[in-house]
């Protein structure tokens, strides 16, 4: 109680600074895709580092001519037992130039990367800021993790990092400040995306017999594809999810389609996705080969078939009664006063890498995922200084005497 009236007074002194750095990053366009404005963004977050003492290292990605790619990484503490903040700084492109200029109304800031998640970077940067301010007795130390790419998979952020043996170093836990709607995301669907495309031979409608139909052989893939559907949904993860339904397991056709160049010519490709969306008690690999062999078997009737891979996600899960997560929840019980459910995410999250490495990662943050992406995204200000607060008492209960 002692520590936290501390860091309460301390935060008190810091809302206008927090406000204003959050604001700040909000003007910065940093869109994904394509990747723009990523070095103004992390320069800002570097600016802001300094002045409040924190030493950091700037990690630049190469093979990015076009669009580079910067991480930073900071640590607060001594020793090797980390507790990880990590968040991300590229935002969705935006619906309207004006989201660019952050607005506050009645208490609320408006602006894109409100929520998702330029808010959530400055809860974690400040988190650890006033432990350090306050002289809080940690007994190891916070990694601030500040990654690009997260909105399109990580390439130059987290999966470059995994790859150069600079992310999770020591870990003992990880949060990012993600828009969970009060919630705690303690897992995350994995992903295996595809675009098929069957290869026909065109030919004049009134020589279709010339031709080979693209179209219809797609039909015969997509009928194949629908009976694992069927299978596949039939199975539920036992992590919890709102509403009951989204727990099932997904396979989804047709997100994308193309095909043809005229009503009267007999075509020559057509191509679909396929969104395989996996529960994180399914197989990746399992789950990948049943795809893929199904494919095999249509190639098999004498059907051309090329598979392009868009994406390939990992799932990860963490039992809501492990010790970091209890910790977590029994932490924002003690600020907010009700007790946090725990929740899969619909999607996938940055847990992953971590979760990958046997670190205990889970994602709360102070905005609303149903706005997120969103032309009216939006985030309570006073929730950006209550997560403060919690991802301050959170690395306290982690990282203090009593933690060990």
């Amino acid at each position: 109680m002692e520590w936290r009236n501390t860091l309460q007074l301390a935060l008190s002194e810091q809302r206008e600074a927090i406000l204003g750095f959050t604001r700040d990053l909000i003007r910065i366009p940093s869109e994904n895709p394509p990747g723009v404005a990523y070095r103004e963004c992390l320069a800002r977050v570097e600016q802001e580092l300094d002045q409040l003492g924190l030493p950091h290292q700037l990690v630049e990605v190469p093979g990015f001519p076009e669009h580079p790619r910067f991480n930073l990484l900071a640590f607060v503490g001594e020793g090797q037992r980390t507790l990880y903040f990590h968040g991300h700084y590229d935002v969705v492109p935006a619906q309207r130039r004006d989201q660019f200029e952050p607005q506050v109304k009645n208490g609320v800031l408006f602006g894109r990367g409100s929520s998702d998640m330029k808010s959530g970077l400055a809860v974690m940067i400040y988190a650890a800021y006033l432990l350090k301010q306050v002289g809080a007795p940690l007994q190891g130390r916070i990694g601030l993790c500040v990654v690009a790419d997260e909105e399109t998979g990580g390439q130059g952020g987290s999966r470059y990092l995994t790859e150069a043996g600079l992310l999770g170093q020591g870990g003992i836990a990880m949060v990012t400040p993600e828009p969970t709607s009060n919630v705690i995301w303690n897992g995350n669907r994995g992903a295996i995306t595809l675009r098929v495309t069957v290869i026909g031979r065109p030919a004049h409608v009134g020589l279709q017999h010339q031709g080979i139909n693209a179209f219809e052989q797609m039909v015969e893939v997509v009928r194949e594809l629908q009976v694992l559907k069927a299978e596949v949904e039939q199975r539920r993860s036992g992590f919890r999810i709102e509403p009951p339904v989204a727990a099932q397991s997904i396979l989804m056709l047709g997100g994308e389609v193309s095909g043809g160049t005229n009503f009267n010519v007999v075509p020559e490709r057509c191509s679909f996705t396929v969104e395989r969306r996996f529960n994180p008690e399914e197989d990746f690999a399992t789950e990948k080969a049943r795809l893929l062999d199904l494919l095999d078997r249509m190639r098999q009737r004498g059907i051309r078939i090329e598979v392009e891979t868009l994406q390939e996600i990992q799932s990860s899960g963490v039992d809501e009664a492990d010790p970091a997560a209890r910790a977590l929840a029994d932490t924002v019980e003690s600020v907010v006063g009700k007790r946090p459910a725990f929740e899969l995410c619909p999607g996938s999250l940055e847990i992953r890498w971590y979760a990958a490495k046997g670190i205990p990662a889970f994602a709360y943050g102070p905005g609303l995922l149903e706005i997120s992406h969103g032309p009216n995204e939006h985030v309570k200000i006073e929730r950006i200084y209550e997560d403060t607060l919690i991802y301050a008492l959170y690395a306290l209960r982690m990282l203090g005497p009593e933690g060990r």
